[in-house]
């Protein structure tokens, strides 16, 4: 019986990762976090019975705790709980599924205290890659992706020898607009922007997935993962979803993990790794396929993607200036604030400003989560 704790259980990669561990029965969960789902959280843990569960902050702890006042289970809030949650003594897995950097102190946590990391946050890697890895090393602790993208490379690389990979190529849907020219995106309302065509995401990945920003951030990741520079990640554009993504190596061969669009096979595959376990679901029918495209990303059109490629290029703290603008953008236009093309005019801008100043080369986690605050202010004192 493996034991996990999940980060971000009520979103949609922590209730598929519950799913999973439905479905095999020799997964045990020993804690839950949150952010301010109440209800959903309740019925995870009469369902599951972790020992532990975390909300965003106190209000949501307090109405946690009276629904749940007839279980024995500990509630926490905050930070402090996250790192309650990440480091829960039986848990030998920390799936973290939280958005944004509040994943990087729990990630360090759970390392330092001997877990395994199934990896769905990628701005734990995009901004703290250079802490994380060494310290991944040091703690003799795994890191297993969870994104479709990550995954699909790390089972190519399966047995292979990794001073022979000349390419990473990262497939991508195209999002909802792909094809579309810039002046179309203009008119892009908050309701075009979450229908993704393959996948069912939360609604700051789809959102991030349409500007392909999110792309962006898996290159950065990528980088981190597999030990390559930032030139060897080529982006395709794949617009089945069939194709998760490929690896090229030195002789020429390229290796490629297909699969239906499937969420819970590479949440699986981290789990159990490197077992492989039966997954119930549809499977590929290639002749009913017919055909599998490429495409060329649009650089023009979808200028957040290049914006990536300088962040991870010129390093240090530039790529949380990336991510913090990116997350602060996405919010104003979810709320209906800001028009879509300003969401990487944002990006942008704050890049450029922090260019200016200095970027930091080796930041810690508190100049980290400072540049970030930093980033923040700047755009609310600007736009």
């Amino acid at each position: 019986m493996k034991k996990i704790a999940i980060l971000g259980s009520t979103g949609s990669i922590g209730t598929q990762t519950l799913q999973v561990a439905e479905e095999n029965g020799d997964l045990q969960v020993t804690a839950l976090a949150a952010g301010g789902n109440v209800q959903r959280m309740e019925e995870q843990i009469r369902k599951f019975r972790p020992k532990l569960a975390c909300m965003g902050d106190e209000k949501k702890a307090k109405e946690l705790r009276l629904c749940t006042s007839d279980l024995d289970v500990k509630i926490t809030a905050g930070m402090e709980g996250l790192l309650e949650v990440a480091t829960e003594p039986e848990s030998e897995i920390l799936v973290t599924a939280i958005v944004g950097m509040m994943g990087i102190r729990p990630a360090i946590a759970a390392m330092e205290a001997g877990k395994d990391i199934a990896l769905a946050n990628k701005e734990t890697l995009v901004t703290a890659g250079h802490l994380i890895l060494p310290l991944a090393r040091e703690k003799g602790v795994k890191i297993l992706p969870v994104d479709s993208e990550h995954s699909a490379i790390f089972q190519c690389l399966n047995g292979e020898d990794k001073r022979a990979v000349r390419k990473l190529l990262l497939t991508a849907s195209g999002g909802p607009f792909r094809g579309w020219k810039r002046e179309q995106l203009a008119r892009v309302k908050v309701e075009d922007a979450l229908k993704h065509p393959n996948w069912s995401m939360g609604k700051k990945i789809t959102i991030d997935s349409s500007t392909m920003v999110n792309k962006g951030l898996e290159v950065m990741e990528a980088r981190w993962l597999f030990g390559v520079e930032m030139d060897q990640i080529q982006v395709v554009v794949q617009p089945q979803s069939v194709i998760h993504s490929m690896v090229e190596f030195e002789d020429g061969a390229v290796m490629a993990q297909l699969g239906t669009p499937d969420m819970r096979l590479p949440i699986q595959y981290a789990l159990y790794y490197p077992e492989r376990r039966f997954l119930s679901g549809e499977r590929l029918d290639f002749a009913k396929l017919g055909n599998i495209s490429f495409e060329a990303p649009d650089f023009s059109v979808f200028p957040g993607l290049s914006l990536a490629y300088e962040a991870g290029r010129q390093g240090g703290d530039l790529p949380v200036v990336y991510n913090a603008a990116n997350e602060y953008a996405v919010a104003k236009f979810l709320k209906g604030e800001i028009s879509y093309l300003s969401i990487v005019e944002m990006i942008e801008r704050a890049m450029e400003h922090h260019k200016e100043k200095g970027i930091l080369s080796h930041p810690d986690v508190e100049e980290i989560l400072e540049t970030e605050k930093a980033t923040y202010e700047f755009l609310e004192s600007n736009f």
